[in-house]
């Protein structure tokens, strides 16, 4: 596993290194015992990931563990009542939050109509102080739903162990790269047939080959993610 963890550093230090993700670790490692990514086990997955995160993301912090099992990628069609669960939710954030909930959206592919997704409703929450989780944090979890994990760049919340992990929060900074970027997104699929069906064809792929790992599955999703956000950002300038 350490020879297979310094290879891929050496990849990442001659690519672009967003391009050497996840997925290409569980590859150089598989591939030295024969076998295709997707049959690694568990195990070796979870010590390959734990390598590599604080690598990719040095300043990820994952808060201890809840308890909750793992739950496997289920992608459905969409659902026109996901607006309606969004709005629900804004409202109980509006109420707990107040004057610190800057914004309040609904992003992710539940927010894109048409758009196969998992159940799961995506909520941004842009503030104005990340670094203040007293003036959130605990408005936050008092709604059911626990901080999951930290970065330089947002925080990340999902319901407690025992409830349905039908939400998630990310909380970020107004005005911010973050906050930016994920409602670029949102907005360019909204308005790009052609996107989206590339978008939803490579979410099958990825939940396919990874329904059981959702670090994984979302890294098998980046390359898509980055042609879409520079599309965007073209089509942005242009409108200028």
């Amino acid at each position: 596993m350490e020879r297979a963890f310094e290879e891929w550093l050496r990849r990442r230090g001659e690519r672009q290194r967003g391009d050497v993700g996840l997925s290409e670790l569980y590859a150089v490692f598989a591939a030295e015992s024969g076998r295709r990514p997707e049959e690694l086990t568990a195990g070796e997955r979870q010590r390959l990931a734990e390598l590599a995160l604080p690598v990719a993301f040095p300043s990820f912090e994952v808060v201890p563990e809840s308890g909750r099992t793992l739950e496997p990628i289920e992608l459905v069609g969409y659902d026109p009542a996901w607006p309606t669960v969004f709005a629900e939710w804004r409202d109980r954030l509006a109420g707990a939050l107040g004057p610190a909930a800057v914004r309040i959206e609904h992003v992710g592919s539940t927010s894109v109509p048409g758009l196969a997704a998992k159940p799961v409703i995506d909520i941004q929450v842009s503030i104005a102080d990340l670094e203040d989780e007293a003036s959130y944090v605990p408005q936050i979890e008092a709604l059911g739903v626990q901080l999951r994990s930290r970065d330089r760049w947002h925080r990340y919340f999902r319901p407690f162990p025992g409830r349905p992990r039908d939400v998630q929060i990310h909380v970020c900074a107004v005005g911010s790269g973050w906050e930016r970027d994920h409602l670029l997104f949102r907005d360019y699929l909204r308005a790009h047939p052609d996107a989206r069906a590339a978008y939803a064809a490579a979410k099958r792929r990825a939940a396919e080959d990874w329904h059981d790992d959702r670090l994984a599955y979302t890294d098998a999703k980046t390359a898509i993610i980055r042609e879409i956000t520079d599309a965007a950002e073209r089509s942005r300038l242009e409108d200028v």
